[in-house]
Order: C-alpha cells, then sequence, then structure tokens
C-alpha cells in the first residue's frame, strides 16, 4: 500500500492537519509497500492502521453518541479519522458523521482515507473511492463544511 495523493482543500483542512504537526504522519500511515492492495485485502489495512493511530495516542472506535452504535475510526483530541474500504453507499454516510461531530463542536479537522478507484476495483465491486468522494465533496462544499482531508492509498 501507498500513498496516492491527498485532497486537502477541503474548508482548510490541510492547514489544520499542518498547525497540529499531524498531517505528515498522517500520509505516512499509507505508505506501507508491504501491505499489497489485492482482493479481500480490508481486514489488513485495518489493523494496519488502527495500529498506527493506537500507537500514536488515538482512541478507536469513538461512538458519537452512548444510545446508537455510530462510531468514526478514531478520534485524538480535536481531530476525527475515518478508514473505509466498503460499499461505495457508506461513503455518504462517514461524512455525514464527521459534519456532525464538527457541528457538535467536539472536532476541528477530519480525515477520511479511501483507496483509489484503481485499487477499489482490485480490492472488490462498487466499493467507495478517493476520487469520486473529492468530487462529491466539493458538489456538497456548502453541507459538508468540516475541514477534511481526503487520503487517498493503492
Amino acid at each position: 500500500m501507498r500513498l496516492a495523493f491527498t485532497y486537502d482543500d477541503h474548508h482548510n483542512a490541510g492547514a489544520e492537519w499542518e498547525r497540529r504537526e499531524l498531517k505528515e504522519w498522517l500520509t505516512d500511515v499509507f505508505e506501507a509497500p508491504a501491505l499489497k492492495i489485492q482482493q479481500k485485502c480490508t481486514s489488513e489495512i485495518h489493523q494496519h492502521v488502527e495500529q498506527e493511530f493506537v500507537n500514536e495516542g488515538w482512541a478507536l472506535n469513538f461512538r458519537l453518541d452512548q444510545q446508537h452504535q455510530l462510531a468514526v475510526t478514531a478520534i485524538k483530541d480535536d481531530l476525527a479519522f475515518q478508514l473505509q474500504t466498503g460499499n461505495m453507499s457508506r461513503a455518504p454516510y462517514d461524512l455525514l458523521k464527521l459534519q456532525y461531530l464538527y457541528q457538535s463542536k467536539r472536532i476541528a479537522a477530519a480525515a477520511l482515507a479511501l483507496p483509489t478507484r484503481g485499487a477499489a476495483k482490485v480490492i472488490g465491486d462498487n466499493l467507495a473511492n478517493a476520487e469520486r468522494v473529492c468530487r462529491e465533496m466539493k458538489l456538497f462544499d456548502r453541507v459538508i463544511t468540516v475541514p477534511i482531508i481526503v487520503v487517498a492509498f493503492q
């Protein structure tokens, strides 16, 4: 697995992560050459990413509300992170969860990591991909106001 690109212009997200000196660390998480992108590799991707976040003191599976089963992959201080390697229909839901945390003033910025379109096709069928999410975030920039970095890996 390697970093393909980042989209960090959404509401100045890159600057928010830079200010906390975490942008380079975040992108380095996705530089894991030993991890091969192939069919059904999502559990290995999740294990790798979660271990990297735990090592840096992030809380995993952070619940948005105690009465609901909704969670984001990780949270630390005023930043949230979501990893999506599933069906494309899950990506807008991830954006909604991050927007909720932002509007509740629990976070100041977020990151969403997804495979590129090409990597998504290798991993499985109809998976979320970074190119599509970036296009849709631009379209809905007045609705999704949380500063979000999209991290694309392949």
